[in-house]
């Protein structure tokens, strides 16, 4: 079921450019003019997020803030305020607002923050779902008892006590937000604030004001103060995601960040003293990173203390059975269908195969396979038409290396550099296609592509 926005705007031309930008990404988008007829329309129907301009005529967007939460409750409100108007941002931030925009703004920015805005609706969404589905305990909101989860979720409860750093690590899709989101909540830090950064989604040039902050004037553009990650997340925790992917030039502050919890915004001289909780994630070896020259070994032994490995699905496949009813029962209730499970013909399947996206391919398939099931379970013809969106082809003629008689890193490389060879063959050459079949991030396809030397131009069609 695609995601609602509603747009509150009275500049029509301005409105009209973002519906068209954001339905291009597959939302349902629903205008209003006024912050009198926002409020209606949030009141009278569901949506998955606001944007909401700050100067109209009548009531403000900041006033707006205060009944959007009663009539919307729990859904982000992101404002939109004039050039020259940041501090508005941030009281808007203040009074309960998610994120702010000064026009004019990028569409590319605006689709990274409406993204990741979305991206903690549903994990908060599933986080519930999970909550109702497994008990009131945080642990069981992490479905799975395999060994291998298990023995995480007995090293989350002990690692959630303590108050120090956390690296998280693991393949994409194996969790690694909702594990960190479930260490925050089991902490002494739980009534505090959470504040997450993802690493590889924010622009190089913007990283360092979103982490550390700005003074007015620091660089063009910087026409007022800006608090940064580290500073909003004050008393609580702060999830460095994609933690990899850092810029290099910023490591040595953010190891001082991390390690004497004090920075400079930009721009300016005075230390601003944090009292913040890391959280690191990424889905790279950062070992390998250390030695080929990407991330710096101080930082890494730095955060490498109080470290959680997850196991891909792979690794836990008895899961599966558990974690297709879950996510059956989820996509039931988006899509309003009434299937009752997943036939064992079907769930061989599933068994038979690695799922190289994990648990985010994993739920993937099963909602697939559940909009085009007609009867009343899953059957492998389901699963097929799901697979064949959900997984890079395999019968490109390509041979994928088995790894027999090779050092398993070189194998692992091999394995992986076919994966993606195959990928990019089966989508014509398009990045973008290719790393949403395998599970990555286009800028982590990127970053493979680069290592293997792999040129997605020969595989156009």
């Amino acid at each position: 079921m695609a995601e609602k926005i509603l747009v509150v705007d009275d500049d029509r031309a301005f409105q009209g450019m973002l519906v068209e930008a954001l339905a291009d990404k597959g939302y349902v988008v629903e205008t209003a003019a006024s912050a009198e007829e926002g409020i209606k329309k949030a009141g009278a129907g569901r949506f998955d997020l606001i944007l909401h301009d700050i100067q109209l005529p009548g009531m403000s967007g900041l006033e707006a803030l205060r009944h959007l939460a009663e009539v919307s409750p729990g859904v982000d409100v992101i404002v939109m305020t004039g050039y020259g108007s940041k501090e508005t941002g941030v009281t808007a931030m203040q009074q309960g607002a998610y994120d702010y925009f000064e026009k004019p703004f990028s569409l590319r920015e605006m689709e990274v923050v409406v993204g990741r805005a979305m991206e903690r609706r549903r994990l908060q969404e599933e986080l519930a779902e999970l909550k109702r589905h497994g008990g009131s305990s945080p642990l069981n909101n992490i479905i799975g008892h395999s060994a291998p989860m298990m023995a995480v979720k007995e090293r989350i409860s002990r690692v959630a006590e303590l108050n120090a750093d956390v690296l998280i690590m693991g393949e994409t899709g194996t969790g690694k937000e909702l594990v960190a989101d479930t260490i925050h909540v089991l902490s002494a830090r739980a009534k505090a604030p959470f504040v997450k950064i993802n690493c590889a989604a924010i622009p190089e040039n913007l990283i360092e004001s979103e982490l550390f902050g700005h003074e007015k004037g620091a660089f063009t553009g910087a026409t007022s103060m800006k608090q940064g990650k580290f500073e909003l997340a004050k008393g609580g925790s702060l999830m460095l995601d994609e933690i990899g992917d850092m810029p290099l030039h910023l490591q040595p502050k953010l190891l001082r960040a991390v390690e004497q919890k004090q920075a400079e915004r930009v721009g300016g001289a005075k230390p601003i003293r944090y009292d913040v909780r890391i959280i690191a994630a990424t889905n790279q070896e950062l070992e390998e990173r250390v030695r080929d020259g990407g991330f710096r070994s101080d930082l890494y032994y730095r955060l490498n203390v109080a470290t959680l490995i997850l196991p891909p699905l792979r690794e836990r496949k008895s899961d599966l059975p558990q974690l297709a009813e879950f996510f059956l029962d989820r996509a039931n209730r988006r899509l309003g269908t009434d299937i009752a499970g997943v036939s064992s013909e079907a769930m061989e399947i599933f068994f038979n195969y690695d799922w190289p996206g994990n648990v985010r391919q994993f739920a993937n398939a099963v909602e697939r396979a559940a909009i085009f099931c007609t009867s009343s379970r899953i059957t492998p013809a389901e699963v097929d038409q799901a697979f064949s969106n959900t997984r890079p082809a395999t019968d490109s003629g390509i041979c994928v290396p088995t790894g027999e008689g090779l050092p398993l890193k070189q194998a692992l490389t091999e394995y992986e550099k076919a994966l993606i060879e195959n990928a990019l063959r089966a989508c014509g050459g398009v990045q973008t296609e290719a790393a949403t079949a395998l599970g990555v991030s286009a800028k982590n396809l990127w970053n493979k592509l680069k290592k293997h030397d792999i040129d997605p131009v020969l595989f156009k069609k």
